[in-house]
């Protein structure tokens, strides 16, 4: 990740927290006061953000010194050290929330995913991400899934063409919406349709979609869209996608499975940050 970028969200961060100063800590320790602290698995799952929470630090002090035991994208289990570090006490203290934050919330993400692969194992289907990340935060979400073994969708409304349900209305259908985009993009830009039934499939095959994304429909609709496209364009399923349905849209057929709820709504990694005594 761009290291400009990620330092941008840190001190965006820092600024929000620290404001002027650390009461509680700059009042009571001396900017020489140095301690040694950890991090500390308290659930089990996948890692992801360490050199994100180690920049925190890096950020606040230059002395900053750090020994890494779990890398991203590796299983932790609870009760895992996962890195060792020392510094200043009030470089720590100052940094432990937004650390904290980011490598909780990247590693969320991380063993969601993961337990999402985890769910499809054995059929064709790729797990992806979509644009339904916190703003400001989308490449470390990305990142994030990667760790948990999932693929990212686009990044940006300039990396692929994509026509949803509002541009397909608004253009007059499927056919008349494609038609207007080929006439515009090169030859690099690949086109997803977006689609509500089976008819529409239809439409967005036979107007030349590279991707067709099978919106909210039930399994039998996604089984009989298999059958129609029969190869001739991925097919991705997205909508009311949930950990207890995940494995049987799967088994229908579709080349990939997108899921916002990797992003927008996971739960935080349970970490600890000690210090030594």
């Amino acid at each position: 990740m761009n290291k400009f970028y990620i330092d941008s969200i840190i001190k965006t961060a820092i600024d929000e927290d620290v404001n002027y100063l650390d009461i509680s800590s700059e009042y009571i320790f001396s900017p020489e006061h140095r301690s040694e602290a950890y991090f500390l698995a308290k659930a089990s799952g996948v890692l992801s953000g360490i050199d994100v929470a180690m920049r925190v630090f890096e950020l606040l002090d230059d002395t900053f010194e750090y020994t890494v035991f779990k890398k991203d994208g590796e299983e932790i289990k609870n009760g895992d050290v996962i890195v060792e570090f020392s510094g200043s006490t009030t470089a720590l203290l100052k940094g432990e929330r937004t650390a904290l934050n980011l490598i909780q919330h990247m590693s969320g993400i991380a063993t969601a995913t993961a337990q999402a692969v985890k769910a499809v194992e054995g059929t064709k289907v790729s797990i992806a991400d979509t644009r339904k990340t916190l703003p400001g935060l989308r490449a470390l979400q990305k990142y994030a899934v990667t760790c948990g073994g999932g693929k990212n969708h686009r990044f940006n409304l300039s990396d692929a063409a994509m026509l949803k349900d509002n541009h397909i209305d608004a253009a007059g259908g499927i056919t008349a919406a494609v038609t207007a985009l080929r006439k515009k993009c090169g030859h690099m830009v690949n086109i997803e349709v977006e689609t509500r039934n089976l008819d529409e499939v239809k439409e967005a095959l036979e107007a030349g979609a590279s991707i067709i994304m099978l919106d909210n429909m039930t399994n039998e609709q996604m089984s009989q869209a298999v059958e129609l496209v029969d190869g001739r364009a991925l097919l991705e399923a997205s909508g009311n996608i949930t950990a207890e349905n995940l494995r049987e849209k799967a088994l229908t057929g579709v080349d990939i499975i997108s899921m916002g709820a990797l992003t927008h709504s996971v739960k935080a990694f349970d970490i600890s940050m000690k210090f030594r005594k």
